[in-house]
């Protein structure tokens, strides 16, 4: 995932705490107590974790549908 390196709007460097932000998410923790706990207190850098997705999950499937798309007009035509 394209996570920021630092937060758009103050600069504060968040990507060092992605990676244990997610894991903590996925464990069940509650977002805003991870975030009190990695001390990220400003509502920008808040955002930006909060508000991340995992867009390659999104892309993937267009992008096999087009290669699949690609294929059979590649085969129709010889």
């Amino acid at each position: 995932m394209l996570v920021p390196v630092r937060c758009f709007t103050c600069g504060n460097l968040i990507a060092d705490k992605f990676n244990d932000y997610r894991d903590r998410i996925k464990s069940g923790d509650k977002p805003g107590d991870v975030l009190d706990e990695f001390n990220i207190k400003r509502y920008c850098c808040r955002r930006m974790l909060l508000t991340s997705v995992e867009t390659i999950q999104q892309i993937i499937p267009f992008h096999e549908a087009i290669q699949r798309r690609h294929q059979e007009v590649q085969s129709e035509l010889t």
